[in-house]
């Protein structure tokens, strides 16, 4: 059997996790950027009340939505670099 003299090196999957977490996070932006510019103008074009409701809860969940995703991204970031060997 062979064994490793060390600690495995974890780098390349590391940054290859870091660079997926990153496009994905540029992803949702730009689909939530979108999604908030034409949400916020179905708001403001509503001629119902219940309309404009419905498009003010939609804002809440786009923005929620982005929130959530860069808690994600710092929260894989945090769990990555505990990662022994990982520096």
């Amino acid at each position: 059997m062979i064994y490793l003299a060390g600690d495995p090196d974890i780098t390349p999957i590391t940054n290859l996790i870091t660079t997926w977490i990153h496009i994905g996070q540029a992803l949702v932006a730009s689909i939530g950027a979108l999604a908030f510019i034409f949400a916020f103008l179905w708001k403001i074009t509503a001629a119902e009340s219940k309309s404009a409701l419905a498009a003010k809860q939609w804002i809440q969940r786009i923005v929620v939505g982005t929130i959530g995703v860069e808690v994600a991204g710092s929260l894989v970031d945090i769990l990555s670099e505990s990662v022994p060997g990982s520096r």
